[in-house]
């Protein structure tokens, strides 16, 4: 596979042990996001930190794709749990993403629904959710989930919206960016798959989870990631 390929993170811990690892490197900013691009693992990609919340997200998924002509887009953090079955340190790669705070329903749509557009569940790729699957299943340690990535300008913290997220819109984890990522994608047919560690519960706990676990589960998503650019 000789695509380039894009790789975004939220935050320093996010893309740190990625950027070590990386070979002929060359740093170019736009919209204030340091862009990387070298050589991992022998394949060409750009790495960034998209930094926090949808926008940040979306302006960085549209400039990989513009600038860079990134093929693909690999978008690997932390998130809450909301499946019941998931634990601290627990993978859910996504299936599909939606925005838990698209919220129009006083005028007759469900939540999570984009008024007048064509979809608002955006798929992950197939190859991608396959190839990360492999890698799980390679590495062996915790469990994962293939499962629905909610995403919305809110950090979760109530045992109430985890249980309505599970029953009502059928998520496996709740974060900050991967839906914009994905709808970013959509909208420019590139293939994407959100890899997501979880961190903390998303139950109010997470003020004793989240700066302990970051560290731990950014690991393991950088595991799973190179794994796959090793695979790709």
């Amino acid at each position: 596979m000789s695509e380039k390929i894009g790789i975004i993170g939220a935050m320093d811990e996010e893309i740190e042990l990625l950027l070590a690892g990386m070979k002929n490197v060359d740093k170019v900013t736009k919209a204030g996001i340091q862009y990387i691009q070298g050589e991992y693992q022998g394949k060409s990609v750009v790495l960034c930190k998209s930094g926090v919340g949808k926008v940040n997200a979306a302006v960085t998924t549209q400039i990989l794709i513009d600038s860079f002509e990134v093929a693909v887009v690999l978008f690997t953090g932390v998130a809450g749990a909301v499946h019941p079955d998931l634990n601290i340190g627990d993978i859910v790669i996504s299936s599909e993403c939606l925005q838990h705070d698209m919220d129009v329903s006083p005028l007759g749509f469900a939540r999570g629904v984009i008024p007048y557009q064509e979809t608002s569940v955006f798929k992950a790729d197939n190859r991608l959710i396959a190839l990360a699957e492999q890698a799980c299943n390679h590495l062996g340690e915790g469990s994962y989930k293939v499962g629905r990535v909610l995403s919305g300008d809110q950090f979760i913290a109530s045992v109430e919206q985890v249980g309505w997220f599970y029953e009502h819109l059928n998520g496996a984890c709740v974060e900050m960016e991967g839906a914009a990522v994905a709808q970013a994608c959509y909208m420019n047919g590139t293939p994407f798959v959100v890899i997501r560690s979880m961190s903390d519960k998303a139950d109010g706990s997470a003020h004793a989870n989240f700066a302990d676990f970051t560290v731990t589960s950014s690991r393991r998503s950088h595991a799973i990631l190179d794994y796959m650019l090793e695979n790709f």
